[in-house]
């Protein structure tokens, strides 16, 4: 692929198996971690990417290649064997995959490469979506996105760039399936990051954080709450969403 491309415009898209259960995980990998299976899964990953990387870089096409690496969901918290966790951890956010609304199933990390235009060692902390990535590329490569409709994507380039300090996305819509279940607004004035929820799913037991009876938590039906009002969160101060306000703490 590189060989007949490298010296025009290419898109690799690489979506890879890994880090998602099943593990599967070749021979040379396995009781390579200490973390178990999904340990010897993330060092799989982890090789995969440095070979994609070692030849972008022995082609001479480092300067000239945006690299973007991300997941489309937090770790899924159901996915046990005994004691070990088979699907990944998400720190301190509550909830995991297969929840449209808490922190844990939809807040992942995004890296970017590219070192012959965006600084390296740069953190950006504001909310984009992978609905980004469309128009991004489609500017890379000096094109347009189409005018005749509505973008939910916004091109993450001047953020990265650092003409522009925050992100075009002032509200986004997290989804469950069909069902919205959450939406943040992220206030310009104050930088304030709000989160209301509608519908959250019943954890199962009820202090789990997770859906451990039913193996992955549903987007509507009886496994799901329905908030009238919404829980409310300031995701600024309360990332890991415990403390819903009310209008009795937070009149405003």
């Amino acid at each position: 692929f590189y060989f007949r491309n490298k010296h025009r415009p290419f898109l690799l898209f690489v979506s890879l198996l890994h880090v998602h259960t099943p593990l599967v995980t070749t021979e040379k990998f396995q009781g390579r971690s200490r973390h178990g299976l999904y340990g010897d899964n993330v060092e799989e990953m982890d090789w995969i990417v440095g070979r994609l990387l070692d030849v972008i870089d022995k082609e001479d096409l480092k300067n000239t290649t945006f690299i973007y690496f991300a997941s489309d969901h937090g770790g899924f918290l159901e996915a046990r064997r005994r004691n070990s966790q088979l699907g990944g951890w998400n720190g301190i956010y509550k909830g995991g995959k297969g929840m449209g609304g808490w922190e844990g199933g939809i807040r992942v990390p995004g890296i970017v490469r590219w070192p012959g235009v965006l600084p390296a060692g740069t953190v950006i902390n504001e909310p984009t979506s992978l609905m980004d990535i469309y128009p991004t590329v489609v500017q890379l490569a000096g094109g347009a996105v189409p005018q005749d409709r509505v973008m939910d994507g916004h091109t993450l380039l001047p953020l990265l760039q650092g003409t522009e300090q925050h992100s075009r996305h002032e509200f986004l819509f997290h989804y469950c399936g069909v069902f919205l279940h959450a939406v943040r607004w992220h206030h310009k004035d104050s930088g304030t990051v709000w989160k209301a929820h509608y519908a959250t799913p019943v954890f199962q037991p009820e202090a789990s954080g997770a859906c451990f009876r039913r193996g992955i938590c549903p987007c509507f039906g009886d496994g799901v709450a329905h908030h009238d009002p919404p829980l409310l969160f300031n995701l600024s101060q309360d990332p890991s969403e415990a403390n819903p306000l009310s209008a009795d703490t937070e009149p405003l």
